[in-house]
Formats: structure tokens, sequence, C-alpha cells
């Protein structure tokens, strides 16, 4: 992987992790602030949560695993 690779994948990473804690940062609001009156919400917003937690994951992964590979 090039430099540039590596420099755009970590950039992604950070990206990803900053939408995974914004959705966090809305589960947090809705457990604080309208519990437990919004229980409907809980679903669709934990599953949003969940995928952009997942993202991030996927693609921390994949940038340790090039990271691995490029001082190998």
């Amino acid at each position: 992987m090039t430099d540039e690779e590596l420099k755009d994948l970590d950039k992604e990473v950070k990206k990803l992790k900053r939408i995974s804690s914004e959705w966090a940062a809305q589960m947090h609001d809705l457990v604080e602030d309208r519990l437990p009156a919004a229980y409907q919400e809980i679903p669709a917003l934990s599953q949003s949560t969940f995928a952009a937690c997942q993202a991030w994951a996927e693609a921390s992964a994949r940038l340790t695993e090039a990271l691995k590979g490029d001082s190998a």
C-alpha cells in the first residue's frame, strides 16, 4: 500500500470514528433527555449507531493490517 493510500485510509478511519461518535451522542441524548416517552426511537437509532460503529471497526482493522504489512 502506498503512503498516499495509507493516508487516505487513516483519514477514512478518523471520519468514520467521528460519525460513530455523533451517533453515540444521539443515543446518549435519547437516554438522558427523551426516554421513556421516545422509546419508539430506540430500534432505528441503535441500528444506525451499530452500522456506523461497524463501519469504523472494519476500516480500523484494514488500517491496522495495512500498517502491519507496511512495517514488515
